[in-house]
């Protein structure tokens, strides 16, 4: 049985229609329940939906409680839910930091503590949280998108090593950009808006190249889950891009500058 949060659309609906072609049980979350339901209904027969704001750790809790009870186990929970927050830093107001913080890092935090209890007494389980390329080097004019996903690596990779004496795995999936709505998404709007901010899916593709397929990402990632890989880099050219920026930082600092002046200047 897998759990999928931010199921309804993007990453996180691929991943559950993936995971459901292999035979496994999906229980697909959302905000948004209808999209949720949709994805479900895709799915096949066995899948079910529910509404979750993966903020409220007292829901989040209480679902994967119930879940628990009623399958007998949990095998994976895909800590997938998050947000784009994009602009000049000293532009972005605290309301947006919020949200991004509560959504990004909280969200992941709340599903792990929810599921990986569960995970130990059952002496087995695979946690993966969805972290982003963005999160193993810096993303300019997406300081706080960076910042959650920075956080979300950190927290993985830490917990992994803990988790191996009880025989629970985790993984983080940093993909590059991915062709999925969050590319032609603004900032949320019902918060105060920034003046400016980039062209998401424009500045991504000079960053990093253009968008890929995410069924290609999602059929990657299990190959990856099932090999229990600690970070999940795809595709081939963000692996290049990573890679880089560790052996020359300066190469990584120098084009990121052109690209960022680029885009500020069709401001």
């Amino acid at each position: 049985m897998a759990l999928v949060t931010g199921g309804g659309s993007g990453i996180g609906r691929q991943l559950s229609l993936a995971m459901s072609k292999r035979g496994t049980k999906v229980i697909v979350t959302d905000i948004n329940a209808e999209n949720a339901a949709k994805v479900a209904s895709e799915c096949g027969s066995g899948a079910e939906s529910f509404a979750l704001d993966v903020r409220d750790a007292a829901a989040f809790t209480e679902l994967v409680n119930n879940i628990y009870n009623k399958n007998k186990s949990i095998d994976f929970i895909f800590n997938n839910a998050g947000i784009g927050i994009g602009g000049e830093t000293f532009e972005i107001g605290h309301q947006l930091w919020d949200r991004i913080i509560d959504i990004n890092i909280k969200g992941v935090l709340n599903g792990v503590l929810a599921a990986y209890p569960i995970m130990v007494k059952q002496g087995s389980g695979h946690i993966i949280n969805t972290a982003s390329l963005a999160g193993l080097g810096p993303a300019p004019l997406l300081a706080p998108y960076s910042l959650t996903k920075h956080a979300v690596v950190g927290l993985s990779t830490s917990l992994r090593i803990e988790a191996v004496k009880f025989g629970v795995k985790v993984s983080v999936l940093c993909p590059s950009a991915i062709e999925t709505p969050i590319l032609d998404s603004s900032n949320p709007s019902d918060l105060p808006s920034v003046p400016w901010a980039p062209n998401m899916r424009r500045f991504l593709t000079t960053l990093a190249g253009p968008p890929y397929p995410v069924e290609k990402l999602a059929e990657e990632a299990l190959a990856a889950i099932e090999k229990n890989k600690p970070v999940i880099v795809i595709p081939s050219r963000a692996r290049a891009i990573w890679v880089l920026g560790r052996l020359f930082p300066s190469l990584v600092f120098s084009e990121s500058l052109k690209a960022v002046a680029a885009e500020r200047s069709g401001r």
